[in-house]
């Protein structure tokens, strides 16, 4: 009873306190599972300060980082043309890739220097280069160099794959460009249309796909490669990258095909197709004849160009092979077109983001980063920090918040925050207080994404009077409430099926806290009041969430109404949703749909009788209760002959 007092207390402190507080944006803290392990590699001491990066030494001792200097660093010029050509022999086509990768936050220079190396005779393009390209220009907005590039990338026989158009139509959309998503749309469906490739690359599609190419037996292959020597293809690298999108979701086909391909007189694979298959196989099913093509690339003087090895980590970290991830991080970091810090720190961020990381591929990724010449960062310390406190290895832990400390890198609440995801990971909850008194000691204030770990470790636990007691002394030291923390707080009352204890948090701190919940958070708890018939409850949050100019979300309450509400609570639940604006006939249309399903016909035409004269006038709703009437009459006929009989 008096933790429970203590908790009443702690809500009654939102009302005094906090009445007239407006809520500070502050930075976010990420917290993933972290492993933990030995890295003898990082007790030595670093020469160089926090701010040098030993990899600018050896800026121009690489081709592919020398040619990138000299565009980044200087204007377009002659001089720079013609340093470019006397360097032509470097310009391959991954070293072009790699500097347009490198460049994506200038399209200007990545619009010049593509300009400049597709027009030298002696440079082959792809359509990916012209994808990459339009990537570029499409999300910094350069709507004349993106069109620009279009229309070359058609005049010179390219194709703009699905793939890239779905992705630029997308963000067009969100930056609200409408009349370039209709103008790209509309170039995207005709050049499918006029393209005389498309019918030959559909019926190799079809040929693969209907066949059983990936199995090992002799007779099937010789079937396959009997039908596609009937087809007159005339064989690009266009053309073969093109079948590949097709067959991406077959993967072993797409390799039989690659290397059917490459016994075709006339024609060799080059490093544009290497890289567009490496692209299709990097999957659980086929991640064996990966590597294959891999060994086989560097076998023939090709490499993974920039682009792909991206597209490729992302694609094995999102299906959760770390292993391979890492492997192929090695892979690159020994070529010549090595991956950026960001991307280590991504990768690290993968691995220590399962429950129980790998802390070996830990050691690996950042071993492998300190012998490529680069100098550890503050968020490789982090991630690697992250990695062991989240796999308990506290020890440890400690021991790289002093390497770092020596590097020049000061704890801050990234590094305490990580400390304290650990411990209430292992449910070490006292610990995890003294990380935060700790951190006040040293003059770093929690901020929110902080106490959100600690109070989300709580909810986690199921201990969720301790997680507002924790909330309390939060507010009590002046830390404000978001809605990031409110929805940990709701969730945590959901899983432990207090629906009205969430209802009643959620009302008194976005009435005290001036914090707006997100849409999420509204709509989890609508249905979970619905599920236990709290339908007033319900109502509330619908109000709120008009309030709040959310989109009203009437679903649930459609269903609801329909099983167990009365009339009176459609017409409230209508009323709710005329707040500023007329809920839409469609809204109507769905309940007296769903009034019918459940039999309700009286309840549905007593409804009508009380809705706006435009909304019983409307077309689909007289067609909707006619058909019913005619349905009720001819059920009505059916039962007096069976009374009759």
């Amino acid at each position: 009873m008096n933790r429970m007092k203590a908790i009443s207390s702690s809500l009654r402190f939102l009302n005094s306190s906090l009445a007239t507080r407006v809520i500070a944006t502050r930075n976010q803290v990420t917290h993933f599972s972290s492993p933990s392990i030995s890295l003898p590699f990082f007790n030595r001491s670093h020469d160089s300060s926090p701010s040098h990066n030993t990899h600018q030494k050896l800026y121009f001792s690489s081709k592919p980082n020398s040619i990138l200097e000299l565009v980044f660093s200087n204007d377009w010029s002659e001089e720079v043309e013609k340093e470019l050509e006397n360097r032509r022999q470097s310009l391959t086509h991954e070293t072009v890739v790699y500097v347009l990768k490198r460049l994506d936050r200038n399209p200007i220079k990545v619009f010049s220097f593509f300009n400049w190396v597709t027009e030298r005779e002696w440079f082959m393009s792809s359509s990916s280069l012209y994808s990459l390209v339009l990537r570029v220009l499409a999300r910094n907005k350069k709507m004349k160099e993106f069109w620009i590039t279009l229309r070359t990338m058609k005049e010179k026989g390219f194709y703009l794959d699905e793939e890239t158009y779905v992705t630029i139509s997308t963000g067009f959309k969100k930056e609200k460009l409408n009349s370039d998503v209709s103008a790209l749309t509309h170039f995207y469906n005709g050049m499918i249309h006029q393209n005389a490739m498309q019918s030959v690359v559909k019926k190799v599609v079809g040929i693969i796909l209907g066949s059983d190419w990936n199995d090992d037996g002799d007779d099937g292959g010789d079937k396959v490669e009997n039908e596609l020597a009937k087809v007159k293809i005339q064989l690009s690298d266009n053309f073969v990258i093109r079948v590949f999108k097709e067959v991406r979701s077959s993967p072993l086909k797409a390799y039989k095909f690659f290397h059917w391909v490459g016994k075709q007189s006339g024609y060799q694979q080059n490093t544009v197709t290497y890289n567009a298959v490496a692209r299709v196989l990097a999957r659980m099913e086929s991640i064996e004849e990966f590597w294959s093509v891999l060994e086989e690339m560097k076998s023939v003087g090709h490499e993974l160009d920039l682009d792909t090895y991206i597209k490729i980590s992302r694609q094995l970290q999102k299906n959760r092979m770390m292993e391979d991830a890492v492997k192929l991080y090695e892979h690159m970091m020994d070529s010549s077109y090595k991956p950026s810090v960001s991307d280590c720190v991504i990768l690290l961020k993968s691995i220590s983001g399962s429950d129980k990381p790998d802390l070996d591929l830990v050691f690996r990724v950042a071993k492998k980063f300190e012998s490529g010449g680069y100098t550890l960062s503050k968020a490789v310390y982090d991630s690697i920090h992250r990695s062991l406190t989240s796999a308990g290895r506290f020890d440890e832990a400690e021991k790289i918040v002093e390497t770092m400390k020596n590097a020049g890198y000061e704890p801050d609440n990234i590094t305490y925050s990580q400390i304290i995801f650990g411990l209430c990971k292992m449910r070490r909850f006292e610990e995890a207080h003294k990380v935060i008194e700790e951190m006040q000691a040293c003059d770093c204030r929690p901020d929110i994404k902080t106490w959100t770990i600690l109070i989300q470790g709580y909810c986690d636990a199921g201990e969720l009077d301790n997680a507002l007691l924790t909330l309390y002394k939060m507010m009590e030291q002046n830390g404000d409430v978001d809605a990031d923390l409110l929805e940990v707080l709701v969730d945590g009352f959901l899983t432990q099926k207090r629906i009205d204890g969430a209802y009643k948090l959620l009302l008194e701190i976005t009435g005290r806290c001036s914090v707006c919940p997100w849409q999420a958070t509204f709509k989890k708890l609508i249905q979970s009041l619905l599920g236990v018939r709290m339908f007033e409850e319900a109502l509330v949050l619908l109000r709120l969430m008009k309030a709040k100019n959310y989109p009203p979300y009437h679903e649930p309450f459609v269903s609801h109404i329909s099983k167990f509400g009365t009339l009176e609570d459609a017409a409230e639940f209508l009323k709710v949703l005329s707040i500023k604006s007329y809920p839409s006939h469609n809204v109507y249309l769905q309940i007296f749909e769903s009034l019918f399903q459940e039999g309700r016909h009286s309840e549905a035409k007593d409804l009508l009788y009380k809705s706006p004269h435009h909304i019983r006038k409307h077309s689909k709703i007289c067609e909707l209760f006619g058909s019913s009437e005619s349905q009720t009459s001819k059920s009505q006929t059916a039962e007096t002959q069976i009374a009759s009989n």
